[in-house]
């Protein structure tokens, strides 16, 4: 399995990280095979894992011992948008998390990753360049290191902790031009 890292600011704000684990089109060095190659991920990458609906994991620094939470449980969402693989964790109430969540608020963390197996590539002539424009996904990790590529991660608050009557999710629906 291979990994990539992606450094942006991180910032927290309540008890849900969010951000990308990866951006499509960025370039990175990165060493494959013993060789420092250019690496970017193409559009659509993550779209076969995405709908294979697997159970993806999200972790500190890819270690499985330190884990903040997982697709099965829902408590981890990540989807593709135009700027590469977003994800959305909800925050446990354990050590390792609340550590995050501090780490986050300073700034001090280092980006996003994923942990992935390419499954369809191509290569430049004399292999310096790879493009994965198919890959199998296993995790993401919020990671202290520096990374390889630029992503973001961030922390926020639920938005809304109980559920809205049918009152208030109509008015929301109206705020967000859903409903008239």
């Amino acid at each position: 399995m291979e990994k990539r890292f992606s450094e942006r600011t991180i910032t927290a704000q309540g008890r849900k990280l969010i951000g990308h684990a990866a951006f499509f089109i960025a370039r990175a060095k990165v060493v494959f095979n013993g060789r420092v190659v250019s690496e970017r991920i193409a559009p659509g990458a993550f779209k076969r894992t995405l709908q294979e609906q697997r159970d993806i994991l999200a972790l500190i620094d890819h270690d499985p011992t330190r884990l903040l939470g997982r697709t099965k449980s829902q408590t981890l969402r990540l989807r593709e948008d135009t700027l590469g693989l977003a994800f959305e964790i909800d925050l446990p109430d354990t050590q390792a998390a609340r550590d995050t969540l501090a780490l986050a608020e300073r700034g001090d963390l280092g980006g996003g990753s994923f942990g992935f197996v390419a499954t369809r590539e191509t290569w430049n002539a004399d292999k310096t360049e790879r493009t994965v424009h198919e890959a199998a996904l296993y995790e993401i990790s919020v990671i202290a290191s520096h990374p390889a590529y630029a992503t973001d991660v961030q922390a926020r608050a639920a938005e809304q902790a109980e559920p809205l009557s049918p009152r208030q999710r109509r008015l929301r629906l109206i705020e967000l031009g859903g409903a008239s």
